[in-house]
């Protein structure tokens, strides 16, 4: 493993920015010392059962109670008092969708909730629930987004004009620069929708705290300041009387940044009922109600010169939405971050692109890790590859030539992406020099003794991360994100406590927020406490998401420990009968020549020995709350190159990836051994994408992988030892010059490795463009390759 790192001196004591510290969350992880909702237990709790549609578009006629426990049964007309949820957009043609928090008047797609039972154990309640007698009368069903665009019926909502969500169009200098193509390529690929599969699924408990009046929603979230507000505003509750405590959470992925139905409703039952209610998806519930992301189709023309230079591109995208539009990203995002991330990171100029989100009878559009990037660069690189096939030329060497350069940054594309920093050419060279194109290429001219096809893919791409107010105001959502706030304070024994709004469900900022504020204060992290996860004890922040955190709450860290700092020297310098201009802070000591004293004896005289302070110290004392947010706010752009080398055996249509290779940037890395891990994990789940994960829908909008023997996920013999190289080209717009990468790993493998495929398969002349890419559809393209070439030869 190749771990490049120019900031990390190899020093095993270091702490700061650029040490590779073991994660302190991981302790009590490994001694099975966590506490998630479904660790947690209080007096009177109720479990929560969900009767769910078996139906994926219907009207509900009537619903019939069992007689014994009917008052433990809750339908829609039962919660007037709660609100549906609404995700209101700004953006031209959008159409909003109301989505109750129980199905009312009809569902609109399989699991959707139809009632809620609660009892003293989930069993009791899953009995009771399959006691209720639901009637429905059948309506059309749009199982995909071509029958739901041609529907003249029944409309998924009435109110509606079509089945359309929103459409977007970007049209820029497209005409002028394609007139000038002498080759033009078409292309089309699809992405198959999946589930984001969190080792823990949705989970909720609430309960009303008597002594604070105040109804306490303890959820696994990524965004608990969030869902505080949408909750109060659907239950008619001030702010104040809400509070929403985030505990440790076992993976998200963007599947908990969204207001749940499931939340909303045990929220209601705690408040109706003043007493605790829990509910914890199973795996069945997810795989059927959570298959809402990554179900892209593109329609790709390119337009060329006769070396492969892109001149220009027009693509037609199409997104199947789902019923719903969630609160509070709504369904633009999607189509938003599609037609804004098609041109990647190459530096063509003439752009038309139409992105159309329509709705359809399944459940709906959830942002899932690398939102919409997964698919734009899934069909901008097959592109890039054909083009090069084209031409007759090395698909990196076609890349190398269409790839913004280094001396153009900063750089603003065809898509007005402010690209800050970065050398996109050399993260592919190198990739190229590691993945070992020249012997790929003479292994191809030898016949491998087991009939295999070796091929070898690249795919390069741009992770928009950190995206400001600006970016987000022009994707019309309803919440809109500006500064994030950090707390820091100075503990009467010399620690530091953290607060930040932000919650960690995976990424290590326990240990990363900490290194940040030691890189300042020189405190040792292991007296340090990150406190999130609770709006009643961290200051506002839109939450977890879209790679934010690092670069939004740490640099709102950075800010109030530098702020922090001074008042610390002044009390320090009193100490030591010197001035604050001549001492200095650094390892947990303000030091005057020979002479020094420690944060802790700073702490003692502020918090128990006044009378030894100056007597012009700051009255703010040592805790600081301050915001951060990037100097521009068009976000910070992550960058990489993926590479990897597959075996295709033409009979079985079987892939084994060879090798994986990674060049990656996510500027200044804070620690890079968590960087590695947030990126092995991308790609894990990129993997899965490419080779496995699909949840078919049949006619009548019925899920066909239910359970996890039908839904394949990869596992520790599918995924390969990757191989990672680090540039850090810091960004100027952030604190350190860091810049967010936690989705990165997961938007590029199913392009290098279609990329790969195609490049084996190419002696048969087959090309396959749909995930995952299954036995069956690589055998499907070889046999279709077969047919046409024995046309060709009938001809």
């Amino acid at each position: 493993m190749d771990t490049t790192h120019p900031h990390h001196t190899g020093d095993p004591d270091a702490q700061g920015v650029g040490a590779r510290v073991l994660r302190k969350e991981d302790a009590r992880h490994l001694h099975g010392k966590g506490q998630f909702v479904a660790d947690m237990s209080l007096p009177e709790l109720s479990e929560v059962a969900f009767l769910r549609s078996p139906l994926a578009h219907a009207s509900i006629v009537s619903a019939r109670l069992p007689e014994a426990g009917a008052e433990r049964v809750v339908l829609r007309a039962s919660m007037p008092d709660a609100r549906d949820i609404v995700a209101d957009s700004t953006l031209p043609t959008y159409q909003p969708s109301a989505q109750p928090p129980l199905a009312s008047g009809k569902v609109r797609f399989v699991g959707e909730p139809v009632a809620m039972v609660f009892a003293r154990t989930r069993a009791e309640a899953e009995d009771l629930a399959e006691q209720i007698e639901i009637e429905y009368d059948e309506l059309p069903v749009y199982a995909d987004a071509d029958s739901a665009r041609a529907a003249t019926g029944e409309l998924i909502h009435p109110q509606w004009r079509d089945n359309t969500f929103v459409t977007l169009h970007a049209d820029k200098e497209f005409e002028a620069h394609a007139a000038q193509a002498s080759l033009v390529v078409r292309r089309e690929v699809s992405l198959a929708r999946q589930c984001m599969v969190p080792m823990e699924g949705k989970a909720v408990l609430a309960y009303w705290d008597h002594q604070a009046d105040q109804l306490v929603v303890v959820s696994a979230t990524q965004v608990p300041h969030m869902i505080r507000t949408v909750l109060a505003e659907c239950l008619g509750l001030e702010q104040g009387r809400v509070r929403v405590i985030s505990p440790d959470v076992g993976g998200a992925f963007g599947y908990k940044c969204v207001l749940q139905q499931e939340e909303l409703c045990v929220a209601w039952l705690a408040k109706t009922y003043r007493r605790p209610f829990r509910y914890l998806e199973d795996r069945r519930e997810h795989l059927i109600a959570g298959a809402n992301t990554r179900e892209h189709s593109y329609q790709m023309t390119a337009y060329a010169d006769a070396r492969g230079r892109l001149l220009a591109l027009d693509a037609r995208i199409t997104i199947d939405g789902g019923a719903y539009s969630v609160w509070p990203f709504t369904i633009g995002l999607e189509p938003g971050q599609a037609v804004g991330n098609l041109p990647g990171p190459y530096a063509f100029r003439g752009y038309r692109c139409v992105t159309e989100c329509v709705a359809t009878n399944k459940p709906g559009f959830v942002p899932y890790r690398g939102v919409a990037r997964t698919g734009v660069c899934f069909a901008m690189e097959l592109t890039l590859d054909a083009i090069a096939r084209a031409v007759g030329r090395e698909p990196w060497e076609v890349r190398l030539e269409n790839l913004v350069p280094a001396s153009a940054m900063p750089y603003v594309n065809v898509a007005n992406k402010h690209f800050d920093s970065g050398d996109y050419p050399a993260s592919l060279v190198k990739a190229r020099d590691m993945i070992g194109v020249d012997a790929v290429r003479r292994r191809q001219g030898e016949t491998q003794p087991d009939g295999r096809l070796i091929g070898v893919g690249f795919a390069t791409y741009t992770e928009q991360s950190a995206h400001g107010t600006s970016v987000f105001a022009s994707w019309g959502t309803p919440v809109i994100p500006g500064f994030d706030s950090a707390t820091v304070r100075i503990t009467p024994d010399g620690g530091l406590e953290i607060r930040v709004g932000v919650h960690s469900h995976g990424q290590g900022m326990e240990t990363t927020f900490a290194q940040i504020a030691h890189e300042i204060l020189g405190v040792d992290i292991a007296h340090m406490k990150l406190v999130h996860g609770d709006t009643g004890q961290t200051p506002f922040s839109t939450g977890t998401y879209a790679s934010r955190s690092l670069v939004m709450s740490g640099g709102a860290v950075a800010r109030a420990c530098k702020a922090l700092a001074p008042r610390i020297r002044h009390i320090g310098a009193h100490l030591l009968g010197s001035t604050p201009e001549t001492v200095v802070l650094a390892g947990g000591r303000i030091a005057a020549g020979e002479r020094s004293v420690s944060v802790a004896e700073v702490a003692q005289a502020w918090y128990l020995r006044p009378d030894r302070l100056p007597p012009d110290v700051d009255p703010a004392g040592l805790e600081v709350t301050t915001g951060f947010k990037p100097k521009v706010d068009t976000g910070a752009f992550t960058y990489a190159t993926h590479a990897v080398t597959v075996a295709v055996d033409p009979e079985t249509g079987h892939v084994e990836i060879l090798d994986y290779v990674i060049v990656e940037d996510c500027g200044t890395m804070i620690n890079p051994m968590v960087v590695e891990g947030q990126t092995y994990g991308g790609v894990a789940q990129g993997i899965g994408t490419a080779l496995y994960e699909e949840t078919p829908y049949d006619r009548n909008g019925q899920p066909l992988a239910s359970t996890l023997a039908d839904y394949m996920l990869p596992g520790a013999t599918e995924v390969p030892a990757m191989r990672i190289h680090h540039f850090e080209t810091p960004s100027p717009h952030t604190e350190f010059g860091a810049k967010g990468m936690g989705e990165g790993g997961a938007i590029a493998p199913p392009a290098a490795i279609f990329n790969a495929v195609n490049d084996a398969l190419r002696p048969l002349g087959a090309e396959v463009s749909q995930t995952p890419l299954t036995p069956r559809r690589l055998l499907e393209a070889i046999e279709a390759a077969q047919v046409v070439e024995k046309k060709k030869k009938a001809a």
